[in-house]
């Protein structure tokens, strides 16, 4: 019995992706559309963990059924996507399932314009247990993508394969981005109680000592604490408010620095230094920008 490799092993390309887990040779060198039913989760090598060189988009069925958000369960049978940028780790599967993966590697999108505009999708960061549920309607709104891209994988790749399959993919993409802002607002009572548990760690965090200690709070810090990835929990506040995390960060900064000018006589470089600024002047930049009143300028009008 081969001895498991404990570092991850490392895809760098879909041919190898293809040789290790037992599926026919990809058709085309840069992308790939995999039945998840052809996978062989006994792999020829043994790996508990590995990275894709490749974004990877995948379909499955076994999200399907209640999804649990908070306290609450919200039936979406229909499975659920699952996005991921290149470099992320992941565990090897143990069992088989159902469903699709797409995967296509970053030098697919050379010369066009989604070699940059990928990277603005949000949800290509979040965790596994933020996919996208889908209901009925979006799901053939997605299968009918995929099976465009297939069928032009599968039967004609000419001169214009290529551009339509990107095109493919950015509709995809904004589907999805589409799909996201339903499922924010759809489950926005839930989210409520994570935006009010928030503006309590922010208060806390603001009363407390740890701007004196460790700076200013960060997204990612609040993330943690309320347990989802930082790219959700900005993109979740952006549906609900209009303004991503570290835009709350900043308005719960300038309220508190408001409350300190107003009632308290310490100086404007000590509510800096208060509030986790390293440096005054950053601060006051930053209170400039907001409120379009330097600090010193805010006090005064109290006066």
């Amino acid at each position: 019995m081969k001895k498991r490799i404990n570092t991850p092993r490392k895809f760098d390309s879909l041919s190898d992706f293809h040789n290790a887990f037992r599926l026919p040779k990809p058709i085309h060198p840069l992308i790939s559309f995999i039945n998840l039913e052809d996978a062989d989760v006994s792999t020829k090598e043994p790996f508990d963990f590995f990275t894709l060189n490749f974004y990877k988009i995948a379909y499955k069925t076994s999200l399907c059924g209640t999804a649990k958000y908070g306290q609450n369960y919200y039936d979406f049978g229909e499975g659920g996507l699952i996005f991921t940028a290149p470099n992320q780790v992941f565990e090897s599967p143990k069992k088989s399932a159902s469903g699709y993966i797409f995967f296509i590697h970053p030098d697919f999108l050379l010369t066009y314009s989604l070699t940059r505009k990928i990277k603005q999708y949000g949800f290509f960061s979040y965790a596994a247990n933020e996919a996208l549920h889908l209901s009925a309607q979006e799901k053939d709104t997605i299968m009918s993508i995929f099976k465009i891209i297939d069928e032009e994988l599968k039967g004609r790749i000419d001169d214009f394969s290529h551009d339509v399959i990107i095109s493919q993919i950015e509709l995809l993409l904004n589907y999805s981005n589409r799909f996201y802002n339903r499922q924010f607002i759809t489950h926005k009572s839930v989210y409520k109680d994570l935006l009010v548990k928030m503006e309590e760690l922010l208060n806390d965090y603001f009363d407390d000592s740890k701007p004196l200690n460790d700076g200013l709070p960060t997204v990612q810090y609040l993330a943690e604490k309320v347990n989802v990835s930082p790219s959700y929990l900005s993109d979740m506040l952006r549906s609900l408010t209009g303004q991503n995390g570290q835009q709350h960060i900043h308005q719960k900064l300038i309220e508190k620095a408001k409350e300190k000018l107003s009632t308290t006589s310490c100086s404007v470089s000590e509510i800096a230094y208060a509030l986790g600024f390293e440096h005054p002047q950053s601060f006051s930049k930053l209170f400039k920008s907001k409120t379009n009143y330097s600090p010193i300028e805010f006090r005064q009008s109290f006066n």
